[in-house]
């Protein structure tokens, strides 16, 4: 029987690769990526996912899992442009929570993540001084991270790492989360330099590379 949730999302597109980053880094992953993000992070690698007002696929609930069950993978990561900014985007968490998928929602940090499901995971993205949109963050959600969640931060030199220390510090996110990343931007940072600041961090923390630019071209899409 069909399913009317009355309610479509904006897609850009939906693919299955390998997770690239955070704690399920090298797992199989089916990915979501959805249209349009407030934000414009100088670093940014999904320009063409940005654009509000572009209208790329509107597919409703139902559409979005008959393509995800193409797959054999219950692994379903949510991304952009920002899944937030989606209306409805938490009666999709809660279906596919409810159908026992593994649902990661990576977030731009500048919107509410405090009615998020709490059997989702979150990964939470503050933004460092370098990404020219760090005025953005919305504090108050690391408030709202659980123990299963994350916290990254993408770096581009010593005043971003400095900034994620700091924020790290003032708000404590160590006693919210074992889950700090400390992610380079992309060709723009020696990762032993990186690798070596964080050995003498006073709290945990994981270098994180984006993997799957190192398997594929890293300007290609759908991986």
């Amino acid at each position: 029987m069909s399913k009317d949730f009355g309610q479509t999302y904006n897609v850009n597109e939906i693919f299955y690769s390998i997770q690239g980053e955070g704690t399920r880094a090298g797992r199989p992953c089916t990915f979501i990526r959805f249209q349009g993000c407030l934000l414009r992070c100088s670093w940014c690698d999904t320009p063409y996912a940005l654009d509000r007002k572009k209208i790329e696929k509107q597919l409703s609930i139902e559409n979005i899992e008959s393509e995800i069950e193409k797959y054999s993978n219950k692994h379903i990561m949510l991304t952009g442009g920002e899944p937030l900014e989606q209306n409805d985007i938490l009666e999709l968490i809660r279906y596919f929570c409810d159908k026992n998928y593994e649902l990661v929602i990576e977030t731009n940090g500048q919107e509410n993540i405090a009615k998020i499901d709490k059997r989702a995971f979150v990964i939470l993205d503050i933004k460092c001084p370098s990404s020219l949109m760090h005025k953005k963050n919305l504090y108050e959600n690391i408030s709202y991270i659980k123990q299963s969640d994350e916290v990254k931060f993408v770096i581009t030199g010593q005043s971003d790492f400095d900034f994620a220390v700091n924020i790290c510090k003032k708000y404590k996110v160590y006693k919210k989360t074992k889950n700090i990343l400390f992610s380079p931007a992309h060709g723009k940072l020696e990762l032993s330099w990186l690798a070596e600041k964080i050995k003498k961090l006073e709290f945990p923390a994981r270098l994180q590379v984006q993997l799957h630019k190192y398997i594929w071209d890293a300007n290609r899409r759908g991986v």
